[in-house]
């Protein structure tokens, strides 16, 4: 067998040199934020030993996507792609610098967490739409599919490798061998780089050249207005809403549950987190491979129930061991849910409207397990952390009811091939 047909649709991708220099610099920069993830949970539940409070940080962290990821996609389209990441990536620093110096000094308060946590989300908000529009300035509509699949592995390979990464270091911290400001100063040193890397990067046809101007508001409305008035993208939405409202809020709570469940804060996170992102990652190399757009809304759906279906059937297990097989197969399934709306989503928009599309697919896909997460923090100081995330997976599960008929409606609209457009001045 020839090796270019075991790597599928992800050879074309990869052969892409510009894509291919965004592809790994992007992956070593999220394997810093999910290292920072990582350290702000245990962090957050060190300071208060509070569920409540990871409910509030993690709303503090993903709301801003609610609040201005219309926004970010509206100003990327208008004033380009790359000039917004290389804004942003330096908040990252600044962020990540914060932390580092408070903890140094021995200065950290739940407080300055939160603020500090805002300011990130805000950041969050304002870069991700123009990070995944991108990926369109670099290969063609035939690479789209495998690209948005391949980035959203290599995502997922991070969330493995950097929760893992920041465990480790955890544990040194819980034993007095580092201090927890190292572990910070690594995943700053990680956003850095990206930022050295997007100078590299083509400005041409990665979003428009104008300025920033009043007419911004009017084109947040006609994002919106265009997501709405589109059947099949505004029927995506509503899967992505639900998945964040029900189920991804678990991610959110994990160091409460890491402790509370399994007994095991720090090494019980890690495992968790790191699982979770294994099974992503296959998935997502999976679609990557697969390479095209056929039959993605059919698994969009599917996936959505085994997801809902799987996640209560782990509210059952009290034993981490016998838990690893349940969240190997949710991060699998969540991530086909999600990777392949975003890659219908892509395909669906049109070129001048599609950050602000990618914007509402972050809104939902990330804002919403803020609120998700809010409530589910309250309610399981309440009631306990597994009644609480099993109530939200059989919700999950009477939603899909609707859903499986639904989106057979849509397939056509969705998954239709459009003509390539130019992207030699992206290939150079």
């Amino acid at each position: 067998m020839q090796f270019s047909s075991i790597l599928g649709g992800i050879g074309p991708a990869l052969a892409n040199p510009t894509y291919r220099l965004w592809w790994a610099s992007n992956g070593l920069s999220t394997i810093g934020r999910w290292i920072y993830r990582t350290s702000v949970l245990w962090l957050t539940w060190n300071l208060t030993e509070d569920a409540t409070w990871l409910g509030v940080m993690a709303f503090a962290d993903v709301f801003p996507m609610v609040a201005l990821s219309v926004f970010s996609g509206a100003i990327s389209d208008r004033i380009g792609y790359i000039r917004v990441i290389k804004a942003m990536q330096l908040c990252y620093i600044a962020v990540g610098a914060g932390f580092t110096l408070l903890l140094y000094f021995d200065a950290m308060t739940i407080y300055l967490c939160l603020g500090l946590t805002i300011c990130h989300g805000i950041t969050e908000a304002m870069s991700t739409p123009p990070r995944l529009a991108l990926v369109n300035a670099l290969v063609g509509r035939e690479e789209l599919s495998a690209a948005v699949a391949l980035n959203s592995a290599t995502f997922n390979a991070c969330r493995l490798v950097g929760p893992g990464i920041g465990g480790a270091l955890l544990v040194l911290v819980k034993e007095g061998v580092i201090g927890a400001d190292l572990v910070f100063g690594i995943a700053t040193l990680a956003f850095v780089q990206l930022y050295i890397v997007v100078f590299f990067l083509p400005v041409k046809g990665a979003g428009g050249e104008g300025r920033i101007t009043l007419e911004l508001l009017r084109d947040m409305a006609e994002g919106a207005a265009y997501v709405w008035r589109n059947p099949g993208i505004r029927f995506l939405m509503f899967v992505l809403g639900m998945t964040g409202l029900f189920i991804r809020p678990f991610m959110e709570l994990a160091s409460g549950y890491a402790d509370l469940i399994f007994g095991l804060p720090e090494e019980a996170l890690g495992a968790i987190l790191s699982t979770i992102g294994g099974g992503a990652m296959v998935s997502c190399l999976w679609l990557a491979r697969r390479g095209r757009t056929e039959g993605l809304t059919r698994l969009c759906t599917h996936s959505f129930a085994l997801l809902a279906f799987v996640l209560l059937i782990f509210t059952q297990i009290n034993n981490l061991f016998v838990a690893i097989v349940p969240l190997f197969l949710i991060g699998f399934l969540m991530l086909v849910t999600g990777t392949a709306a975003q890659s219908l989503i892509q395909n669906a928009a049109e070129a001048e409207m599609r950050a602000r599309a990618v914007s509402f697919f972050i809104l939902l896909n990330w804002g919403m397990p803020a609120f998700g997460a809010l409530v589910a923090g309250w309610i399981s100081s309440i009631v306990g952390m597994q009644p609480t995330i099993a109530g939200g997976a059989i919700i999950a599960l009477l939603f899909w009811l609707w859903a499986h008929h639904q989106g057979r409606l849509y397939v056509e609209q969705l998954e239709t091939e459009k003509e390539p457009e130019d992207k030699e001045s992206a290939r150079s």
